[in-house]
């Protein structure tokens, strides 16, 4: 049976504001970005594996928990959690970053990499929320309509009704009680995230590119991640790319042996 290590919450001023993260291991530091309705709690897999040859830092985006946000205020945005991972790679991990960002995150995670390449080592995104240009989502406002359940007070239907969406149907009802609880701590950022409207990046935009860049998608995960990731494919031509076989979007979770040998092979190879 696997065991993981309960790490200690820390905290850092970050442009202002408190962030925090976990932390362990040694080396050359690498920087988690969690997605959509999670926080440093997501990577709980990857933390001691990777920590065997890394400094593994993960972050809590501004607004998530262990704030308990309530959608009042700005600082939710792609653009201020870019800034925020940036910063905190300069003066947390204290230098260049190996930097991983999942859904939402590679979304964030992109974002930094295209302002501030020099502050990155390498960038790898898993299976990352992007919209892609001229493209139709399909899943027609899930956000607003997972929003407006919570709101009338159908919390878990909402959460629900997300996460089935993004990882596909009955998941929330297969969850396990620690991931239930940190998606129903950051159910306040939804408020923030249904509003969102981050402008789509063009191929040439993606294709300034020039750090060693990883792709990892699940074999099972739902539209639209495979296309996004068939996009980034051709648009970021050194990328490498590998599929996480007999799991979802929650790949991390689903297969952590598969996607921490991926990301160990890769920077660490």
């Amino acid at each position: 049976m696997r065991s993981e290590p309960v790490l200690p919450l820390q905290t850092a001023l970050i442009n202002g504001y408190a962030m925090s993260y976990t932390e362990y291991g040694s080396g050359t530091p690498l920087v988690l970005v969690h997605g959509s309705l999670s926080d440093c709690r997501y990577w709980k897999s990857q933390m001691a594996p990777l920590g065997k040859s890394f400094r593994v830092l993960a972050v809590c985006l501004r607004r998530y928990w262990p704030e308990a946000w309530d959608g009042e205020g700005d600082g939710f945005s792609i653009e201020q959690h870019a800034s925020d991972v940036l910063e905190f790679i300069d003066t947390v991990a204290g230098g260049p970053a190996h930097l991983v960002g999942h859904s939402r995150g590679g979304r964030v995670a992109l974002e930094a990499a295209l302002r501030q390449p020099d502050a990155l080592r390498s960038l790898t995104l898993a299976d990352p929320g992007l919209p892609l240009p001229g493209g139709d989502d399909s899943r027609g406002g899930f956000r607003q309509r997972a929003l407006a359940l919570i709101r009338q007070g159908d919390v878990e239907e909402g959460l629900a009704l997300f996460v089935d969406t993004v990882t596909g149907p009955e998941t929330w009802q297969r969850m396990v009680p620690w991931f239930k609880e940190m998606v129903r701590d950051n159910v306040g950022t939804l408020f923030g995230q249904a509003d969102e409207q981050p402008e789509a990046l063009t191929p040439q935009q993606i294709g300034t590119l020039k750090l060693p860049t990883l792709l990892i998608g699940g074999a099972l995960s739902p539209a639209p991640y495979p296309a996004v990731l068939d996009a980034l494919s051709q648009w970021v031509p050194h990328a490498h790319r590998v599929t996480v076989v007999g799991s979802s979007h929650g790949m991390n979770l689903g297969n952590p042996r598969a996607f921490n040998g991926a990301i160990d092979a890769f920077i660490g190879g």
